[in-house]
């Protein structure tokens, strides 16, 4: 879709006019694919602030075919060292491009270097952050995509639980096994991430890494895992629980239900983010387990599965409408086991659309 690209471009052409850059050379490869479409592994664009017809797309001969289908509005240069043929090509033109913008949160020190003794008289200008801030709110095609990623994995683990994929003998990479392939049987083109499956003990580690743990009866499942859809990521977590819970077990999960539900009502247009940590948070510090709930509550995803916004206790901004987020508090109690319960949201204007769908009721497997 290159008019969607197109105004992409153009918005950001605000940005460029704004930090006085000639032109911004984007090497960041995500930001390369949310700006043209390009999905490959190797490219660079140079973005003119003012001419769309002098902005140029380069990568290299492996993806000739590919770009020429991905990015059939750009001119297109092939060269192996993208970054560095836009360079000289500016340098070439030195008069036109007397300040070129870079990302400078993802250019290293020695590509710096390299990048200023091609660019001669041309002065390289830091300009870090200006296309992830246009990322943060996303379009409705993006939305889409977020909502089919959502839903691969929503599918994925009714089948999981539907076939008794989660029950005592099984090992929790074998879990994390068969959830991945089952999202790729509903449409998605691999996981978010490495999907986190912990058990018993090991549910109260927030990021624990699947292992040859065997799950045990009476034990908490956390399961943290996500789709990819056209390049967009979801990102939802349940807690289930082998045979009949304990008390304990159904206090700390409604515990952490009501902090869910807490911080999923406050994200709302113009809410602040400290704020929204805030409301969920202070459920969970109410009940004597704020020591427990040791991360963020949530952040932006998107083409990232961790992009902008942040919603954390030290957190500065407010939301806007068309910004998905998640919404995850947890408490973890070492050596016992932990509950997260996490959705993918996007902020409306009355309510959040919540695209994660599975039930947050404690599920008994």
């Amino acid at each position: 879709m290159p008019e969607l690209q197109l105004a992409r471009r153009d918005a950001l052409r605000a940005e460029l006019r704004e930090a006085d850059v000639a032109a911004l050379l984007v090497t960041d490869l995500v930001n390369i694919r949310y700006l043209t479409g390009f999905s490959g592994s190797n490219a660079a664009l140079l973005l003119h602030a003012e001419d769309e017809q002098r902005t140029v797309f380069c990568t290299d001969g492996r993806y000739t075919t590919q770009s020429a289908a991905e990015v059939p509005d750009l001119e297109r240069v092939t060269d192996r060292e993208s970054a560095a043929a836009l360079l000289k090509r500016a340098a070439g033109q030195v008069g036109s491009y007397r300040r070129v913008g870079f990302e400078s949160h993802h250019v290293s020190v020695e590509s710096y270097h390299t990048y200023a003794a091609i660019a001669g008289g041309i002065e390289l200008a830091r300009t870090p952050g200006r296309v992830e801030r246009l990322r943060m709110v996303k379009d409705e095609t993006e939305i889409s995509a977020l909502r089919a990623a959502c839903a691969a994995a929503d599918r994925a683990l009714a089948d999981l639980l539907e076939r008794g994929g989660i029950r005592p003998g099984r090992t929790e990479r074998e879990v994390a096994r068969e959830l991945e392939n089952l999202m790729l049987d509903h449409g998605s083109t691999g996981p978010s991430f490495d999907s986190i499956v912990a058990a018993g003990a090991n549910s109260a580690i927030p990021h624990h890494a699947p292992t040859g743990k065997v799950l045990g009866p009476g034990e908490f499942v956390k399961l943290d895992f996500g789709a990819t859809v056209d390049g967009y990521h979801s990102d939802m977590t349940r807690t289930v629980v082998i045979g009949r819970p304990a008390d304990w077990q159904r206090e700390l999960y409604e515990l952490v239900h009501q902090a869910q539900a807490s911080g999923v009502a406050a994200v709302l247009p113009a809410g602040d983010l400290a704020e929204i940590d805030k409301a969920a948070r202070q459920v969970i510090e109410q009940a004597g387990h704020g020591e427990e709930f040791s991360h963020p509550l949530g952040h932006g995803v998107g083409l990232q599965i961790h992009e902008a916004p942040r919603l954390a206790y030290n957190a500065a901004g407010t939301l806007s409408v068309g910004m998905t987020v998640t919404v995850e508090p947890g408490v973890y109690l070492a050596g016992r086991g932990g509950v997260r319960i996490e959705d993918t949201l996007v902020v409306r204007e009355s309510a959040p659309e919540i695209l994660t769908l599975s039930s947050k009721e404690l599920v008994a497997v």
